[in-house]
């Protein structure tokens, strides 16, 4: 898939274009894109997403973010999209008029624009669909999806994740919820308690799911292997800061410096306090034991 920052980089040609921040492409996302390919073959022209970074909620209304740009262009590229615009979606670009916006989507010559029916653009959210009619003979507005009467949006997604609710998040994203990240140096504390654990540093601002969990790991020689992932704050040491660590059953070899790719399979528990660290212990065996008869019995 070709990816580009500004419209102004791709050739002079003719596009179906679907425009949105498809932050997590989830089942909604992927049932725009099925008709954005659709157009693009009718016409016999690239389907190309144009798209925001960081999404524009995580700007305006400081939420998390379900993927980041590498993640999104990723599925994007999974989902089968020729080319992707990701404009840097700054303060700046978020006061622009509709008009300026406009001009940027008429050089990507669109014979067909193809958007969500709550889509607005410009400042002030001036801009709605009867503005892009002016830069494209047809404009298709694909309905929010729902799932057992359920909208399937981003925000939905993010409050399973904040609920532990990875099985929730995953109906509504169509594949298990997954977050990337490099294995960084910790305190320690679970090689010292026989449990040591790969530290991974995620972006800022990315959403995680909180409590205990049944995970498989992916990176540099490692494929689905399976762990168990703590997300939290660690209460039993008193911890401030959220932590993300993996535990990767029956494995040896340092990790530290790797990029490491978690896929949340299973929620376990919650995070809790303790009585002490033999209590942490204690229930560590039993996390391990549930997490793999999990694993054994999911697809």
């Amino acid at each position: 898939m070709k990816t580009y920052v500004s419209p102004t980089q791709r050739p002079d040609t003719a596009t179906v274009v679907a425009i949105g921040s498809f932050d997590g492409v989830h089942l909604g996302h992927q049932a725009l894109i099925a008709q954005l390919k659709a157009r693009a073959r009718r016409h016999r022209v690239p389907s190309v997403v144009y798209t925001f970074d960081p999404p524009t909620r995580v700007l305006t209304q400081g939420v998390e973010f379900l993927s980041t740009l590498p993640e999104k262009l990723d599925l994007l590229d999974r989902y089968g999209v020729d080319e992707t615009v990701a404009v840097s979606f700054t303060t700046e670009f978020a006061a622009r008029p509709k008009d300026a916006f406009l001009e940027d989507l008429r050089l990507l010559r669109p014979r067909t624009i193809v958007v969500g029916e709550d889509f607005h653009f410009g400042r002030g959210r001036a801009g709605s669909v009867e503005d892009l009619r002016l830069v494209a003979p047809e404009v298709l507005v694909v309905p929010i999806h729902g799932l057992s009467g359920e909208d399937i949006k981003s925000t939905r997604v993010r409050e399973y994740l904040r609920a532990g609710d990875v099985a929730g998040a995953r109906r509504l994203l169509g594949r298990r919820y997954e977050a990337q990240g490099v294995v960084v140096e910790g305190d320690q504390l679970g090689r010292t308690l026989g449990w040591p654990t790969a530290n991974i540093q995620v972006p800022e601002g990315k959403a995680l799911p909180l409590g205990v969990f049944a995970v498989t790991v992916a990176g540099e020689g490692l494929d689905a292997w399976p762990g168990m992932a703590n997300v939290g704050f660690r209460p039993t040491v008193n911890g401030h800061e959220r932590r993300f660590e993996v535990h990767l059953f029956d494995y040896q070899d340092d990790l530290y410096g790797q990029e490491l790719q978690v896929k949340f399979y299973t929620h376990l528990r919650g995070e809790q306090k303790f009585s002490g660290l033999d209590a942490l212990k204690a229930q560590l065996v039993l996390d391990a034991q549930a997490a793999r008869t999990a694993l054994a019995h999911t697809d």
